[in-house]
């Protein structure tokens, strides 16, 4: 991980030389991009972690699975399918579940299909896209969901 930090380090110092003015501009942007994004990522760690204390880790594990299972991968998909919420913001959420017990191909089911499905969002995408082209896409998205979920499994060595 240093090595990224070292890296981005050295790439800015190389931009300032090449160019002081775009690289201050840049700068700047990036960091009213991080001023926007904390209150929110913050509300949700929060609100993560008062629900994470509430809910025993039994039954998190019970739900999601310890150990990889159709059930805990569909759950979990389903979950991430209605699921609002930006991947910064649930990357820390899956390291949460992961210390909790839930398995690696659990954990891809869930984020990938935050990321590419999108049930609460669907009236949205038909208004801009269609019907037809707004259900496929998420049909195709969930179903890519799952073989995500398919392949962290067999890469773990553990076949769902």
């Amino acid at each position: 991980m240093y090595f990224i930090y070292v890296l981005s380090v050295v790439a800015v110092i190389i931009s300032f030389i090449a160019d002081r003015k775009k690289t201050k501009k840049a700068i700047k942007i990036g960091a009213k991009k991080l001023w926007n994004i904390t209150p929110p990522f913050i509300s949700i760690l929060i609100a993560v972690s008062v629900v994470l204390f509430l809910v025993p880790n039994s039954v998190i594990v019970e739900y999601l699975g310890g150990s990889d299972s159709y059930f805990g991968v569909v759950i979990a998909t389903l979950v991430g399918s209605i699921t609002v919420m930006p991947g910064p913001i649930s990357y820390p959420l899956c390291g949460i579940l992961l210390n909790k017990g839930v398995s690696y191909s659990v954990i891809a089911a869930f984020s990938s299909s935050l990321m590419l499905v999108g049930v609460l969002t669907f009236p949205v995408e038909k208004a801009y896209f269609g019907k037809k082209f707004a259900l496929l896409r998420n049909a195709l998205s969930f179903v890519i969901a799952l073989i995500i979920a398919l392949v962290f499994s067999l890469v773990s060595g553990t076949l769902i």
